[in-house]
C-alpha cells in the first residue's frame, strides 16, 4: 500500500527536538523525504535524520538530511531551500516550527528590547522568510503545503507571554493573508496552534504548581504530547487536507 506522503519532500524547521522532531518523524513515517533543520543542536538533528533513514530499507536510499540555518537570515533560509532542492528536488511541504520563548516569563513592562527583538526575529521574521521562500519554491498544484506553528495562547491573554503571544498572533494573520495571495496555485497555507505540550521548552522556568494548574485547566486534565500535534500537521500536509486552507487549527484538548 502506498504511503500518503510518498514522493513528497518536506522541510521542517526546528526539527531537532520537541514538536518539530515528532513532526519530522511522523511525515517520514507517512513516506515523505525530510530536511531536518536545526539552529544549534547538530547532534540531536543528526539523530532524528538517522532514525528516519533507519525506517526504510537500504534500497530506498537517503530519506532525511540535516541542515543548519538561522531562519532570521534571508541568505541562510535560501541555502536551506537550495539544499532541499539539490538533494531531493523542490519541496512540497514546508513546516515552520522553529520558535523561541522567554523562559523567565516577564511582564511586558519587564521585557527588554533585546528579548522582544530575539523572539520576533525567530518566531515572526523566521516564519515570514521561510514562508516567503516556500511561496516561491513549493511545488504548485494539489500537493503544495505551507504549515506554520503558532500557539493556543493567542486565544487566551496570559501574563508573562506578551512578546511570545504577539509574535504568534502575527504568524496567524500572516498565514491567513498568504493563503489568499496564493490564490490559483493550489498551495494551502494553514496554522497549527498547540496548547501546552510536554517538551523541554515547556518545563523550563515553570514551577510544579503552575504545571499542575495548566494541567487541570484542560478538559482532559493533562498537557499535550508531541504525538497529539504531529498527526494534525500530517493531515494538513496530505491530499486529504487539500480543502483546508487559511485556517488556524487549535490543537489543545479543548483548553482554549
Amino acid at each position: 500500500m502506498a504511503m500518503p506522503l510518498e514522493g513528497r519532500v518536506a522541510i521542517v524547521t526546528g526539527a531537532s527536538s520537541g514538536i518539530g522532531k515528532e513532526i519530522a518523524l511522523h511525515l517520514a513515517e507517512k513516506g515523505a523525504k525530510v530536511v531536518v533543520h536545526y539552529s544549534s543542536n547538530q547532534g540531536t538533528a543528526e539523530e532524528v535524520a538517522s532514525t528516519i533513514n533507519n525506517l526504510v530499507s537500504s534500497g530506498d536510499g537517503v530519506r532525511a538530511i540535516v541542515c543548519k540555518a538561522d531562519v532570521a537570515e534571508p541568505s541562510q533560509v535560501a541555502q536551506l531551500f537550495d539544499m532541499a532542492e539539490h538533494t531531493f528536488g523542490p519541496p512540497h511541504i514546508v513546516v515552520n516550527n522553529a520558535g523561541v520563548i522567554d523562559t523567565k516569563y516577564p511582564t511586558l513592562a519587564q521585557t527588554s528590547d533585546e528579548e522582544w527583538d530575539r523572539i520576533f526575529q525567530v518566531n515572526c521574521k523566521g516564519t515570514f522568510l521561510c514562508s516567503r521562500e516556500a511561496a516561491k519554491r513549493v511545488v504548485r498544484g494539489g500537493g503544495g503545503r505551507i504549515i506554520n506553528l503558532s500557539s493556543s495562547l493567542v486565544g487566551v491573554p496570559t501574563p508573562g507571554f506578551g512578546a511570545y503571544t504577539a509574535s504568534k498572533a502575527a504568524v496567524e494573520m500572516m498565514t491567513r493573508i498568504l493563503a489568499q495571495e496564493l490564490r490559483g496555485t493550489q498551495i494551502t497555507a494553514n496554522v497549527v496552534a498547540p496548547g501546552p505540550v510536554a517538551t523541554d521548552m515547556f518545563f523550563v522556568g515553570r514551577s510544579e504548581a503552575l504545571i499542575e494548574a495548566m494541567t487541570k485547566s484542560s478538559p482532559f486534565e493533562r498537557v499535550g504530547k508531541v504525538e497529539d500535534v504531529a498527526p494534525v500537521v500530517a493531515f494538513l500536509a496530505s491530499e486529504e487536507g487539500e480543502w483546508v486552507n487559511a485556517q488556524v487549527v487549535r490543537v489543545n484538548g479543548g483548553r482554549v
